[in-house]
Parts: structure tokens; C-alpha cells; sequence
């Protein structure tokens, strides 16, 4: 099965713990899934732990994967002639963070300042108490994971992306917005068309509380009606281009435009 409709045929494999409660975690990774309690019915019919997930695993950098227990037992078994790769499983009943880097250093809301540059009228550096005087969007909205999982009504609050473009007065030769991530790494892009849009945010809360390290904080971007990895982590950069820039997950084989569709089995409206 190919959710992305076009790339490498043996797509990554990603496992989520799922929990219902207030204090939903969506650190699972990049791709990210929800973390609602799965039913046995459920495993059943997920993707099978063998052969595929190991190479799906190591095909793409063994990507950051949350699983729960019974699952767990049965992928450490998979994983255990490889070496390393048993090392990204979670303690039973647990979550551990996981980037596409490994790990990426902690920066504080004090210091830490995102960057609008490229084709502007007036590059400027936001810090968080800068975005804070911006009018602040609140959205209450699905985060949806590219291999099925989502968390349903998320509470973020930041700044709608076309207030801060605005700000700097966007060039007519821009068509496209890039992002980067202070990993180093991670970098993703929208047309400008789709950064117009009032539900991508610049968010700075998720869930009633500033978004932490583990989901990306101290800002993060959230596109609400796409899959989760259009979602970059760890934002520090915005830059507009005169093109689409493939990102981190599009050059894997992920599709640049990432909207939520019925690939993944929903017939609701993606806004």
C-alpha cells in the first residue's frame, strides 16, 4: 500500500502508543501519530511486524517510532539481529523523544527567535515575546498522522502565518514559503497559496500550555488541514522562495502537497 501516491514503494513503518486523557502527547516522531489507546481489533489489522519494518526502519533512517507494549515485545524481537536499530524502541508503557536527527538541542523561550527572510520587504527576527504582541489564533483541530493515526481537537494557539507575512511585506516574486528547523536538518515548504491560509499557525501553544521541546517548542509550525509531517518542529526559520524547495519527507518519497484526504480512510473535510 502506497499512502503517498507516488515515491519508493516500501514506505516507513511508524507505531503509536494511543491514550485518551488531557495529556495527549504527539512527541511519537516525524511523521507524527496520535497516541490514542489502540484495540486489539486494531493490532490485528495494522502492519505486520517482520521483515517489512525492519527494512522499512532502516531504509529511512530509522525514524522515530512510539509503540505500545504488546507491540513492542514483537518488534524487539524483529529488531534484536540488527544491532542498533533495537536501541529506538520505548520502556514499556512510555514514550521517548525522537527527531530525524537524533537529538536536537534545547533552546529556551527567553533566547530562542525565528527568522522571516528571503523575498521580503523587511527581514526580520521574531522572538517569542515579539509573536506573543501578534493577534493570536486559537484552533481547535485534528492532528493527523500520515500512516492513519490522528488526535482529535487539539487545542493550538500562535500567530495565523499570513499575519506574520504580512509583516514583512512579501515580494511579488515569491511563490513559496520555506521552513527550517534549528536541528539542522528538518526543513519543509507550502506554496504561498498555502501559507495564505488563517489555519496554518506559527504556534507557541498546544494544549493549553507553551509547546515544549519534545513537540517542538518554543515554536513550532501547524498545518492544520495536512499530515502531520508538513508540521516542521523546532521552527527558527521562514523563508520566501520564487519556488516550492522540496523538503526533509518530500525528498524521501512523501508528497509536497500533504493534504489530508481518504488515502488514510476519512471522509471528513480536511478544514
Amino acid at each position: 500500500m502506497n499512502l503517498r501516491g507516488h515515491g519508493p514503494s516500501l514506505e516507513p513503518v511508524h507505531f503509536c502508543q494511543k491514550s485518551y486523557g488531557r495529556d495527549r502527547s504527539l512527541a511519537c516522531g516525524v511523521p507524527w501519530c496520535s497516541n490514542e489507546e489502540v484495540s486489539e481489533d486494531e493490532r490485528a489489522e495494522g502492519a505486520p511486524v517482520g521483515r517489512r519494518v525492519v527494512l522499512g526502519m532502516l531504509g529511512l533512517g530509522a525514524v522515530g517510532v512510539a509503540v505500545g507494549a504488546s507491540v513492542q515485545d514483537g518488534v524487539s524481537r524483529a529488531l534484536a539481529p540488527v544491532g542498533p536499530i533495537g536501541d529506538i524502541l520505548p520502556a514499556a508503557g512510555g514514550f521517548r523523544y525522537y527527531s530525524v536527527t537524533g537529538s536536537v538541542k534545547r533552546r529556551s523561550a527567553e533566547t530562542h527567535r525565528v527568522t522571516v527572510g528571503g523575498l521580503v520587504d523587511k527581514p526580520q527576527s521574531f522572538g517569542m515575546a515579539d509573536l506573543a504582541r501578534f493577534p493570536q489564533t486559537v484552533l481547535d483541530k485534528d492532528f493527523q498522522c500520515v500512516t492513519g493515526w490522528r488526535v482529535p481537537d487539539v487545542r493550538w494557539v500562535g500567530v495565523a502565518l499570513p499575519d506574520l507575512l504580512d509583516a514583512v511585506g512579501v515580494s511579488r516574486k515569491a511563490r513559496a514559503v520555506r521552513f527550517t528547523s534549528f536541528d539542522g536538518v528538518y526543513t519543509e515548504s507550502l506554496t504561498l497559496q498555502q501559507a495564505r491560509r488563517r489555519d496554518v499557525l506559527v504556534a507557541t501553544q498546544m494544549e493549553g500550555k507553551p509547546v515544549t521541546h519534545d513537540h517542538g517548542g518554543p515554536a513550532r509550525l501547524y498545518v492544520a488541514p495536512m499530515y502531520g509531517y508538513k508540521s516542521l518542529k523546532w521552527l527558527s526559520g521562514i523563508e520566501l522562495t520564487d519556488k516550492v524547495v522540496p523538503g526533509y519527507w518530500e525528498n524521501l518519497g512523501y508528497d509536497v502537497d500533504a493534504w489530508v484526504g481518504r488515502s488514510n480512510g476519512r471522509d471528513d473535510a480536511p478544514t
